[in-house]
């Protein structure tokens, strides 16, 4: 075709019938793309009379200022019409009732540590938080355990190339407290813990709250009547047999193990409390005056009483749970019998 005037009529029509995006980008390129019919006239122009030649390239810009111009009005007019088709394909009816949203809830392992701090925030205690990779002068040395005690290797701890180690337990904690604040202390000290250790009991991650008293006069007495009442007080009965043990701990001495009448059975015998009818749930006794002495405490003048309690196995008591991994399957069902 080589009338310029004509190939732009011809194209407007093309393109005014074209009902696809896609197809309108076929007509663009077959009359503006390097091989079109718009780029055909231009390479006649040579080919003309020198006096012709003005007028011919007028007319082929005019034609493809006109079917420019028609492809972008047309590609207006299909994107408004796709644009229409799709909201009215995911149109919302108003009307209809709201989905709603579930309420979250807390995980059984954060209602238990907000409960122990809770109660002894009731009596006095302030609660202290601490570094989670430690050196070993606070995780080991300070407590009294020497390089070559066998306490070290039950820990199983988790060691960092740069020499420094994820914590075993949150003592360090109430070391560094001490260090930095004269007797009377007393707090507790919860937070995460890492020892290499997996089962139906154990993970390798797990919380504990350990909890210190420092002043003149603390004695085995205070330490057996805050834990009783903490006890009974967590479980909600004041009937609670508890009992303690002679035990043996490097940063306590004495050291005792704090047994509670099983909760699952009343006492009466079970799997859980391994027939015996009674349940561990804490360690504690009175600091090692090499404990006082290594912060700097003076062990004449001053004494002071430590435990440790682990906070899943309180839960696990408490809502009576099998397995300690559910705690960390991050399964719904089973987290939102906790909402």
């Amino acid at each position: 075709m080589n009338d310029p005037q004509q190939l732009a009529h011809q194209a407007e029509l093309a393109i005014g019938e074209c009902h696809d995006e896609a197809k309108l980008e076929q007509l663009r390129v077959a009359y503006l793309g390097q091989k079109g019919a718009v780029a055909e006239l231009l390479r006649q122009l040579p080919q003309l009379p020198p006096e012709q030649r003005r007028d011919f390239g007028r007319a082929v810009n005019a034609a493809k200022t006109t079917i420019e111009t028609a492809l972008g009005a047309r590609r207006e007019i299909l994107g408004e019409a796709a644009l229409l088709a799709r909201l009215q394909a995911e149109r919302v009816d108003v009307t209809l009732p709201g989905r709603g949203e579930q309420p979250g809830g807390l995980h059984p392992v954060t209602r238990t540590l907000s409960r122990i701090e809770a109660l002894f925030r009731g009596i006095g205690f302030d609660v202290e938080e601490g570094p989670e990779i430690e050196d070993d002068f606070h995780n080991f040395g300070a407590l009294n355990i020497p390089d070559d005690h066998p306490a070290r290797a039950m820990h199983d701890t988790f060691y960092l190339p740069s020499g420094l180690l994820l914590r075993t337990h949150t003592s360090p904690v109430q070391v560094r407290v001490l260090e930095r604040q004269a007797p009377p202390v007393q707090l507790i000290a919860p937070g995460r813990v890492y020892r290499r250790d997996s089962d139906l009991t154990h993970t390798p991650m797990f919380h504990q709250v350990e909890g210190l008293m420092v002043d003149e006069g603390v004695s085995f007495a205070h330490l057996k009547g805050i834990l009783i009442d903490f006890l009974r007080q967590f479980f909600g009965r004041e009937d609670l047999p508890i009992r303690f043990r002679p035990s043996f701990f490097p940063f306590t001495e004495p050291s005792a193990e704090a047994d509670i009448g099983c909760v699952i059975c009343d006492g009466a015998g079970c799997r859980v409390c391994k027939h015996t009818g009674w349940l561990e749930v804490l360690g504690c006794g009175m600091v090692h005056p090499n404990v006082l002495r290594n912060v700097g405490v003076d062990a004449e003048r001053y004494t002071g009483f430590a435990f440790g309690m682990g906070v899943e196995r309180l839960a696990m008591l408490q809502y009576r749970i099998g397995d300690l991994r559910l705690f960390f399957d991050n399964d719904l069902r089973f987290l939102r019998q906790f909402n």
